[in-house]
């Protein structure tokens, strides 16, 4: 298998796709995550939708790999 510039750019792309998507996630998520816990510290009847609400960042990373998948079958 020879490994040329377009290969390369494009497992670029692809390692981007996802690495942007997981920081972006793991900013929202930080965010979310210290306000669910304030949240919960006076009500502790928020953790359901505390939970729930800090697990949605995550379709981030889910989306980026994705298109991370798109974009290496574009090589093939």
């Amino acid at each position: 298998m020879v490994v040329d510039m377009a290969t390369g750019l494009l497992a670029a792309s692809a390692a981007a796709a996802i690495g942007i998507s997981a920081i972006a996630a793991a900013i929202a998520e930080k965010a979310i995550g210290s306000a669910a816990i304030g949240a919960m510290a006076e009500n502790e009847g928020l953790f359901g939708k505390g939970l729930i609400l800090t697990v949605i960042p995550e379709t981030l990373v889910i989306f980026g790999l994705v298109i991370a998948i798109m974009i290496i079958g574009m090589a093939g």
